[in-house]
């Protein structure tokens, strides 16, 4: 290892509080009711730069019944039930899970919680972990009486939100333009394939800006947080799901664009998909919930609902049930009428044969638990997907349906986003992930056929600018690989974005150059986390989300590919903390 490696081991990732609530880990000494040891707490000082939490509220209108209090267990009155509740499914359930049996983060079930004890909770909540538990209240974040309140509040059982079945998703499906209604041809005069759909993530809103003009065309109220915005096959229509599980229909048809319908789909959720197999274009769409855990397949044009199933069962490898297996990461196949379901905490990757949906078929791989987020290789053919909190990549053969391997990803906690496709000067086509644990860039070989000594193989790890990282990007015309740490402790690292050049990465220690991305944005207060590139149609721009706080200035910045130089700076009152971006004609075709 060298020393700039070993430098930046030592000092990324063993104390940022992630503000997406994605690597939240609970560590507790081994002895009870013991106060954490004080070297432990200084290991754990935060940054500023990491002090950034965003609003997360996708559970505040559920009603939660509380359960009763059991011997032994602190007594909470409604309106203290009610103040925990609400600060657990904000700060802490994207981690632990809403019935506390953990996923990225520990188990918070109370055979844990009450053998350590109030003492010992309270100051694991104030003083975090070098594990990766955010310091909650040395931070600022969480006053001393809701620290207490947290403690007592573990100590007693987890509440249950309600479920959400038919026939509250049908209550919530609204149908605002009826498919007779809409306009027969393009109405507008936007070049569609290169829009991008933007996501406001504090207002609940997407923004519709052109990647001509650069200018925002529309602003469109949606869910809240929207995750991401997927593009129906034929190109009409955006698609997008929030964080409290609302799914909102955007017809770019219409002038201008406008919602047409309206469904949710649980309380909380993250992943949303349209059929693209050919013949079965804007057939279906189908949307993932992390509560209930289920999914749900609609109609593609009005997005009713038409099937519900569960995801809840048992955990792949110990063949022990679980109540609350998440849905993540969804990818339709090009090979077959499938929708490619990841199903977190047990491990299982669902191949759903949409062809006929009133007598389902589903296929069931048993691949690693935690899946998370990933994406399909060039060819369309191999979908790879991160097991972060297990540190490996499953690889799934979507033409011939079945489980090709799982592997190391070379680092810690892989974040890919839809990971980055390039061609190696050595090693031929790879697949890229990043990690959020670590500074390490890994290259997958994907070309079993030309390469086969390379496939399904890390075969090359980069060193980036250090950890936090959750997004890495490329382009067929692209000579370069950008990697983005938005979620890294050094503010310096956070606001800017490494840039591999793909024909130096046959030198032994490939360098990369690092571009100032918040410096340019011109904007002086907040963080100014920089993330998720995203290129244009053309493939010779590529965008940034300049992410503040709710009430500080954000931008998006545009960087020419080919000189990586400062392009343009897109600033307006109404891009309030812009996050994931996704370019019409990229997402609609899996380009990355």
């Amino acid at each position: 290892m060298t020393f700039r490696s070993l430098l930046k081991t030592t000092t990324n990732l063993t104390a940022f509080a992630a503000p997406l609530a994605i690597a939240i880990s609970l560590s507790f000494p081994a002895a009870a009711q013991k106060a954490p040891d004080p070297a432990d707490i200084k290991k754990h000082g935060t940054t500023p730069g990491a002090q950034y939490e965003p609003s997360l509220d996708v559970m505040k209108d559920q009603e939660v019944e509380q359960p009763g209090t059991k011997e032994g267990a602190p007594v909470l009155t409604k309106a203290e039930f009610d103040r925990a509740n609400e600060i657990y499914f904000q700060r802490c359930a994207g981690c632990h899970g809403v019935l506390r049996k953990g996923a990225t983060g520990k188990s918070l079930t109370t055979d844990v919680t009450k053998e350590k004890g109030f003492e010992y909770l309270r100051d694991f909540i104030n003083y975090g972990s070098p594990g990766g538990m955010p310091n909650w209240g040395t931070s600022g974040d969480m006053s001393e009486p809701d620290m207490d309140l947290m403690a007592k509040y573990l100590l007693n059982e987890p509440a249950v939100p309600p479920e959400f079945g038919m026939d509250k998703v049908r209550a919530s499906w609204k149908v605002l333009v009826p498919v007779d209604k809409r306009p027969t041809k393009q109405m507008n005069k936007l070049n569609l394939d290169n829009i991008f759909s933007v996501t406001l993530r504090d207002t609940g809103e997407v923004a519709l800006i052109s990647g001509d003009t650069k200018k925002i065309i529309s602003t469109i109220k949606t869910g809240y947080a929207v995750h991401i915005s997927r593009i129906s096959a034929s190109g009409r229509y955006i698609i997008t799901i929030g964080r409290d599980a609302k799914i909102d229909m955007i017809d770019l048809w219409m002038d201008p664009p406008a919602r047409v319908a309206e469904v949710k789909v649980g309380s909380e959720a993250r992943s949303v998909e349209t059929s693209k197999m050919k013949g079965w274009e804007d057939k279906y769409a189908i949307a993932g919930a992390y509560w209930p855990p289920q999914y749900v397949i609609m109609d593609g044009a009005t997005l009713e609902p038409l099937k519900i199933v569960s995801t809840r069962g048992m955990i792949y490898d110990t063949q022990e049930y679980h109540p609350e297996p998440r849905v993540a990461a969804i990818v339709a196949s090009h090979y077959k009428p499938e929708f490619i379901v990841n199903v977190k905490e047990t491990g299982k990757i669902l191949l759903v044969d949409y062809s006929d949906i009133k007598n389902l078929r589903v296929t069931t791989i048993e691949a690693e638990r935690f899946l998370h987020d990933g994406g399909l290789d060039s060819t369309g053919r191999y979908f790879l997907v991160a097991a972060n909190a297990r540190d490996k990549l499953a690889i799934i053969d979507t033409k011939e349906g079945k489980l090709v391997d799982v592997i190391e990803s070379g680092g810690v906690k892989p974040h890919p986003g839809r990971g980055a496709n390039l061609i190696h000067p050595k090693f031929g086509p790879v697949w890229v992930t990043s990690h959020l644990g670590d500074e390490t860039v890994s290259l997958i070989g994907t070309d079993p056929e030309k390469h086969p000594d390379q496939a399904w193989k890390v075969v090359q790890t980069l060193e980036g600018q250090g950890g936090g990282s959750l997004f890495v990007k490329s382009h067929p015309k692209s000579e370069h690989l950008y990697v983005d740490t938005p979620l890294n402790p050094e503010a310096e690292i956070s606001s800017s974005i490494a840039v591999f050049k793909i024909g130096d990465m046959t030198n032994e220690e490939p360098e990369y150059t690092v571009l100032p991305i918040g410096e340019w944005s011109g904007i002086t207060e907040g963080v100014r986390r920089v993330v998720q590139g995203e290129f244009n149609q053309a493939g010779d721009e590529v965008w940034f989300s300049v992410w503040n706080g709710k009430d500080q200035k954000s931008a998006i910045v545009v960087v020419d590919d080919k000189t990586l130089k400062l392009k343009k700076v897109i600033t307006d009152k109404r891009l309030v903390t812009p996050t994931g971006k996704f370019n019409v004609f990229n997402t609609r075709n899996d380009v990355y």
